[in-house]
């Protein structure tokens, strides 16, 4: 099981790839920077395995809460603290259904490599290598799949196309959506997000810690 939660796991350095000799590349990092997903596909890569793996099997969703029991301490994220922990958009669109079919369209030659539009359920090698990249960023980051398919999807397209086209997104709200998909009993999503949830999981710990460190002071008061 430990496997499957880190064996994809990806971390963007993008002081790095934003310095690359490759104009094509630059702009389609350039374009993840500009979506406000720098904070949460580059952020540091630190895993706690064991944790990670308590988290998963005592996790579940209340009050819309993401929460868990790691080390017998309750652990809750909400989606403001998310939102805040890797600096993600919380305004836009929420359903990628929603993305203007004309946007879409244009997509589909922006990131074509031979100039015609590109079919939403083909083949990778259809398009270009940076957005072949991009592609398994998606897939193997953000929804969190089991490899990097060679088919497009129709899921992993739009979401190119918002990032590619500047189409504002409420990723903070997609992306938690996923986070409770993930711990929900009996949903499909895979489980990933391993470096995401090492690094939120502690400033949960912390701040459920200082409100009871609160409460004793206000009532020996």
């Amino acid at each position: 099981m430990a496997s499957s939660l880190f064996v994809n796991t990806v971390h963007v350095c993008f002081e790095s790839v934003l310095a690359m000799d490759n104009t094509g590349m630059v702009a389609m990092f350039e374009s993840l920077v500009s979506t406000g997903l720098k904070g949460f596909l580059g952020c540091p890569a630190v895993i706690h395995e064991a944790a990670l793996l308590e988290f998963f099997e005592n996790g579940s969703v209340r009050d819309g809460l993401v929460v868990s029991t790691v080390n017998g301490v309750t652990v809750e994220i909400s989606e403001q603290l998310f939102a805040e922990t890797f600096e993600l958009p919380v305004e836009g669109l929420t359903d990628l259904s929603e993305i203007p079919k004309d946007l879409v369209f244009d997509a589909r030659s922006i990131v074509s490599l031979s100039g015609e539009p590109v079919s939403i359920s083909g083949k990778k090698k259809e398009m270009t290598i940076e957005f072949r990249l991009l592609c398994d960023i998606l897939a193997e980051t953000i929804s969190v799949k089991a490899g990097s398919f060679d088919a497009i999807t129709q899921e992993k397209f739009l979401m190119m196309a918002a990032i590619t086209c500047g189409v504002r997104i409420n990723w903070n709200r997609l992306l938690f959506n996923i986070l409770k998909d993930m711990v929900t009993p009996g949903s499909r999503q895979a489980k990933g997000y391993a470096i995401k949830i090492s690094l939120v999981r502690p400033r949960a710990q912390i701040r459920g810690k200082t409100y009871k460190h609160m409460r004793k002071l206000l009532k020996s008061g």
